[in-house]
């Protein structure tokens, strides 16, 4: 009799021993590991304005840089003449000549230049320019404005190596992404001190984090300036001086 009480607990932990394995099990029959993969395709289209320098079609041989100009949000739509209100594109159309090709799209009616749809048709159309026209591959530069100062954020740190510089205006981004995939691109920032509609601490965030990984960078803040930062950045002479200097390794 003795030794059936000094072997009951032991039988007791035994048992709720295997209770809870039972249970353990029980749990891990309900939610189990799987992996799921499938290819799919996606159709992205973009109406664009494109710019060929003077002197392009006599010099086949010849390689051009390539800037691709973002709009703002009141551009959107499928009439390409509202592309033409701000930035390159206005200068374009004024007479003005540049020593580049521009491209200029349009972002469709209800989306962003960030959201993931844009961003994929952005990078699509770039690779079409490299392939259709002379585009020096070492030479490619973005830029945008507002709703298009936030895609290039969004564009250039998504493909950091296909951008020789950007110039992001009244715009903003995410500083932890720009610290790791912009370090090695110099970056030009614009904003208006007086912005209303977006925040010009935003610009001032990316600077300060790009500069805390000692990148290329550096912030133009317009003191009397409201949301209209670009007007005077795309008629300054030293923007497209230090823009096209720009070279990727």
């Amino acid at each position: 009799m003795n030794t059936s009480f000094a072997q009951a607990p032991i039988l007791g932990a035994v048992m709720l021993l295997l209770i809870a394995t039972t249970l353990v099990r029980a749990e891990d029959e309900r939610q189990s590991a799987r992996h799921f993969e499938k290819i799919i395709t996606q159709t992205v289209s973009l109406n664009y304005l494109l710019y060929l320098p003077e002197g392009y079609a006599e010099a086949p041989a010849k390689s051009w840089p390539l800037v691709l100009f973002l709009h703002g949000a009141g551009e959107r739509g499928t009439d390409l003449e509202k592309v033409k209100i701000h930035g390159i594109p206005k200068l374009i159309a004024e007479g003005k000549e540049f020593p580049f090709i521009a491209v200029s799209p349009q972002c469709p009616d209800g989306i962003w230049w960030d959201h993931a749809s844009t961003q994929a048709a952005l990078y699509e159309l770039i690779l079409e320019m490299q392939q259709e026209y002379r585009v020096d591959p070492k030479r490619i530069y973005l830029t945008g404005l507002s709703m298009g100062g936030f895609g290039t954020w969004a564009l250039a740190t998504a493909h950091p190596e296909l951008f020789a510089a950007i110039a992001p205006i009244c715009g903003g981004g995410q500083p932890f992404r720009a610290k790791q995939h912009l370090r090695n691109t110099p970056v030009w920032i614009f904003h208006g001190e007086k912005d209303t509609v977006v925040d010009p601490q935003l610009s001032k965030d990316m600077y300060d984090a790009l500069k805390s990984v000692e990148a290329d960078v550096q912030l133009t803040l317009y003191p009397e300036a409201g949301h209209d930062s670009w007007t005077a950045t795309y008629n300054n002479p030293e923007f497209y001086e230090w823009m096209l200097k720009q070279r990727r390794p």
